[in-house]
């Protein structure tokens, strides 16, 4: 991360670091009580300066610059109102990068990081298609960490499409792929492109369980991007019929989904009679998460 600009004089700044985040902190608290109110502020503080979320606490004395005293007493409030640090923030962690969000799209997360982990230990170059981008995360991160000829990401939100934009921007200097971001529904927006690996994070949520979600990913994240109809299986089932369409012989489909489905996409893949070597991989705490397959040749 870069250094921040950090203000030298008091008439350069309102506040030094660690009395913006008493100021920060007392906001958060002041509709509800937030035992963890200082600890938001600081991880707040480190997305507006972009430094690592440790920064702030070891650097109070530092001042801030006028901008970001705005920003963080507006994000502050937007936290004490119950919105996600991400959003209060504007930004989100998501390997390398740091990436725009706000609640046209899902806040990446440690899963995924780990989906595309999946997909760079099997594919690294070629053409690849990210299904249900988002922000742009997985495309992003495939394009400035592989060395694929290209990335081509769509996403039925357009307006989910524009954050994905404005990321494919923010990080233009560090990808050694083209990225293209299109608008439409699964793999329809590739036409009869094909691709060397397919990967998605889809909607997998039923909407009968949309009231057994947390708080803070119910009220705030796009219900377009956490639902799908048939109990959560509607958008992996059209991915898995319709992506040997769109794969190389010996492709990669790399899948992120709900650990209680997983057995069943495996099953849809394995009856599909298209695919070889399905796997299904857990995540860091042994639940399973994603399922891999081959385009048989």
């Amino acid at each position: 991360m870069k250094t921040p600009r950090i203000a030298r004089s008091r008439r350069e700044a309102d506040s030094n670091v660690g009395g913006l985040v008493e100021r920060m902190s007392a906001i958060i608290s002041s509709v509800a009580d937030q035992p963890d109110a200082a600890a938001d502020a600081r991880e707040i503080l480190a997305y507006l300066l972009d430094v690592p979320r440790s920064w702030p606490a070891n650097h109070a004395a530092e001042m801030v610059p006028r901008d970001v005293f705005t920003k963080a007493l507006m994000a502050a409030e937007k936290r004490a109102h119950g919105a996600p640090i991400q959003y209060c923030a504007g930004r989100a962690a998501f390997r390398n990068l740091t990436l725009e969000v706000d609640r046209r799209v899902l806040i990446p997360r440690p899963e995924t990081e780990m989906l595309v982990e999946e997909v760079l230990s099997r594919v690294q170059t070629g053409i690849a298609f990210d299904v249900c981008t988002g922000s742009g995360a997985i495309a992003l991160a495939l394009a400035s960490e592989g060395r694929f000829d290209r990335i081509t990401a769509s996403d039925i939100s357009g307006e989910a499409l524009r954050v994905a934009e404005a990321n494919r921007l923010r990080h233009a200097d560090t990808l050694t792929a083209p990225v293209e971001f299109l608008e439409g529904s699964g793999l329809s927006p590739m036409g009869s492109r094909r691709a060397n690996v397919i990967v998605s994070n889809p909607p997998y949520i039923a909407f009968s369980e949309l009231f057994t979600l947390d708080e803070s990913v119910r009220d705030w994240e796009p219900s377009v991007a956490l639902l799908a109809g048939d109990n959560g299986m509607a958008v992996i089932a059209d991915i898995v019929a319709t992506a040997p369409d769109s794969l190389l012989d010996g492709g990669l489909l790399a899948l992120e989904v709900d650990t209680r489905r997983a057995a069943l996409v495996a099953e849809l893949a394995a009856a599909n009679g298209r695919y070889r070597d399905i796997s299904i991989v857990p995540d860091l705490t042994g639940r399973d998460r994603f399922v891999l397959a081959r385009k048989a040749d």
